[in-house]
């Protein structure tokens, strides 16, 4: 496949991603607007923002055998098509518990974007290019929530939250007809013999658990998610009065900027778990700089360049530790499934943390997680070595 034809599918599978990220942003982002429209929803309103990471939580790297199985390319148009559909039903805001249920469904479709999307760019990339393809990958979440926060919003005030999300079912069903398309004049990928039952399924679970190539990468993604998505709802109340507003819509462009400027070069000269691990450390010895006189500002302006290094050498790593689809899918599945289990109970424990101590406790305990997660990548570099 020419290098035309394949960046050309790359960027429809980074634009099928950031599809799959618009699924989290249009909730998160307008939140306030939701809780105005179930007023009578209580603390049940949080669920319509994280019950998406249900299925991600349990299925990750079952959804990746099943696409090994029925066909890589036909299960991604599958999951874009259910998340359009799912996107053209919430934008008539029907009751809470119909809600409920199709965020549930969208999270199927969210898990399969997540899990085939950057394995098919790992194999339709090349040695030169894959390290900058994987890079792209990992901003497609920042990169989904500053859209959201900067052009969202606004259409969202003008035309209704409606018809954003009418707008995002559009989207997702043109990158499923733009991505059949492509896929026609693509390479066909094997399909797996890998039998689907029961059995077998619990079976790639443990083997893929176990080995020290497909597991690596979730472990510090955990950790990663854990943070992420919690710290941009804590930050606004660590800053001064006039700050918070600008710096949050700074931040997660910060990390995109760290990844698409300095990634390319490092990756180039270091392999994606030696700068994962040295992001984990950095991230912690800058987590613990918020007790110097340093300006709050400036610390988590560092933290998040930092995580921006972290998320796309994590990405990285997964195509430079398994060569193959097989190996890559599960990889990406059980990233999938930590991460998901990472998004849902962070938030709460950093909460508890800020709630039962200070501002410092919770200091604490993010440098104590960046610090589980280098950790983790150091043990599992001893497995690796065995």
């Amino acid at each position: 496949m020419s290098t035309s034809r394949s960046t050309l599918l790359i960027l429809l599978l980074w634009l099928a991603g950031l599809g799959a990220a618009l699924q989290f942003a249009k909730i998160a982002v307008p939140f306030d607007t939701f809780r105005a429209l179930y007023p009578n929803a209580g603390g049940g309103i949080g669920w319509m923002l994280s019950i998406i990471s249900v299925i991600g939580i349990f299925l990750g790297m079952t959804a990746g055998l099943l696409a090994g199985r029925f066909g890589y390319q036909r299960t991604l148009i599958t999951g874009l098509i259910i998340g359009a559909i799912m996107s053209f039903w919430q934008a008539t805001f029907p009751s809470l518990s119909t809600m409920l249920i199709s965020r549930l469904i969208e999270g199927i479709s969210h898990l399969i974007i997540v899990v085939v999307a950057p394995t098919l760019i790992a194999q339709y990339s090349n040695d030169r290019i894959r390290p900058i393809a994987m890079t792209l990958w990992s901003t497609f979440f920042g990169v989904a929530f500053a859209i959201t926060a900067w052009l969202g919003l606004p259409f969202g005030d003008q035309f209704g939250l409606g018809n954003l999300f009418n707008l995002h079912g559009i989207f997702m069903a043109l990158i499923a007809a733009l991505l059949f398309a492509a896929f026609r004049l693509a390479p066909r990928m094997a399909r797996s013999d890998t039998p689907i039952n029961i059995t077998a399924i619990l079976r790639w679970h443990r083997d893929a658990i176990r080995s020290p190539h497909i597991a690596t990468p979730a472990v510090g993604w955990l950790f990663y998610t854990a943070t992420f998505v919690a710290l941009l709802a804590i930050i606004p109340d660590t800053l001064p009065a006039g700050q918070s507003t600008s710096l949050m819509g700074i931040l997660p462009l910060i990390s995109i900027a760290s990844a698409l400027i300095l990634m390319p070069v490092l990756l180039a000269r270091f392999s994606a778990i030696s700068l994962v691990t040295t992001g984990f450390a950095l991230a912690t010895l800058t987590t613990l700089l918020s007790f110097t006189a340093l300006p709050t500002a400036t610390v988590w302006i560092t933290l998040f360049a930092i995580m921006g290094i972290i998320q796309s050498a994590t990405f990285a790593a997964v195509p430079q530790l398994n060569t193959t689809a097989q190996t890559q899918v599960l990889s990406n599945g059980i990233m999938a499934q930590a991460g998901n289990l990472g998004n849902t109970f962070g938030m709460p424990f950093l909460l508890l943390i800020l709630g039962s101590t200070s501002t410092q406790g919770m200091m604490i305990a993010i440098a104590a997680i960046y610090g589980a997660g280098a950790l983790g990548h150091v043990v599992m570099a001893y497995m690796r070595k065995k």
